[in-house]
């Protein structure tokens, strides 16, 4: 029998969330559970505040009765000073995603590592784990390392186009998981990584629709390597195609938007989300984004010819 006694508030604060995946995720597993739980992005572009507003922004939505908020860019470092109390993890990576509020407390944690962990076990079972190389090291990149170096991975090869970056976020890691190794490394350095590795992880902008395109050459890559992306707009990146293609198993980066919504779901409502329902409902979500994308395209190209 479902409880429709409790109702849920959440929200999502960040710049550019308006059309966030997220919210019809999260309402949907609710309706399902026979949950009353509403979701809203909080934008901060539309409502034209920096953000460091994040701080205000988690009084606000105390007093107005919120569960709890799923915090991203750029506010995942600055929201850190507000919060009562810091999961582990979450403390150890220095950045927050997801704020219980509870009682009138701010609690932190970041479910960015645990979603891409629960995807590449759920994904990826018994992929080789003794040697990675994860290209980009930026904020998700960050929660990916750690989510590889905390699934066991021995030698992590982090590889960005920014060096004095890399080489700050590969130390940091490092002092995190002193029986693992973490090294920096450059683009130029892949033809000699790719052999040594068993797996290939993909952390920057490089496929979304607006960079299409590949982040490396496809000829280092070989059949015997498993490929992950996060990237999930569009879901079958060209990475994605050309190494299953090849005859690698691939991990798209649903699995990681799908993981880290299910756990915030869970720390929310204290209800266990199902991540395989979630993620089929992720996944029209995502066609019919795409679908309305190519009419849109088919419109522009229709009026172009005289039509």
């Amino acid at each position: 029998m479902s409880n429709r006694a409790e109702s849920f508030l959440v929200g999502l604060i960040g710049e550019g969330v308006s059309p966030s995946l997220t919210p019809p995720m999260h309402e949907k597993e609710a309706d399902v559970q026979g949950l009353r739980y509403l979701y809203r992005p909080i934008d901060l572009l539309e409502l034209s505040l920096p953000g460091s507003a994040v701080g205000d922004l988690l009084t606000a939505a105390s007093r107005l009765g919120y569960n709890g908020l799923n915090i991203t860019h750029p506010c995942k470092q600055l929201v850190l000073p507000f919060l009562d109390e810091v999961s582990e993890d979450a403390r150890r990576l220095a950045a927050v995603n997801t704020v219980l509020i509870k009682e009138g407390r701010f609690i932190g944690h970041n479910t960015d590592f645990s979603g891409f962990g629960s995807a590449l076990a759920s994904g990826l079972p018994d992929a080789g784990l003794d040697r990675v190389v994860q290209l980009g090291a930026g904020g998700a990149g960050s929660a990916v390392a750690y989510a590889l170096l905390s699934a066991g991975v021995r030698t992590l090869d982090l590889v960005d186009v920014d060096p004095a970056r890399c080489a700050e976020r590969a130390a940091e890691l490092a002092a995190l998981f002193p029986g693992s190794t973490v090294t920096a490394r450059t683009t130029a350095e892949l033809p000699q990584l790719m052999p040594l590795a068993d797996g290939l992880v993909h952390c920057t902008p490089v496929g979304m629709a607006a960079h299409p395109g590949l982040p490396l050459d496809m000829s280092l890559v070989e059949p015997r390597h498993w490929v992950a992306d996060i990237v999930y707009r569009p879901i079958e990146t060209q990475l994605v195609l050309e190494a299953r293609a090849k005859g690698c198993r691939v991990l798209d980066g649903g699995r990681m938007a799908v993981g880290q919504a299910a756990d915030a779901f869970r720390i929310f409502t204290g209800r266990d989300a199902d991540p395989e329902r979630m993620r089929a409902h992720f996944l029209e979500l995502v066609s019919a984004e795409e679908s309305t994308a190519e009419g849109s395209k088919s419109d522009k190209a229709l009026a172009g010819a005289g039509h």
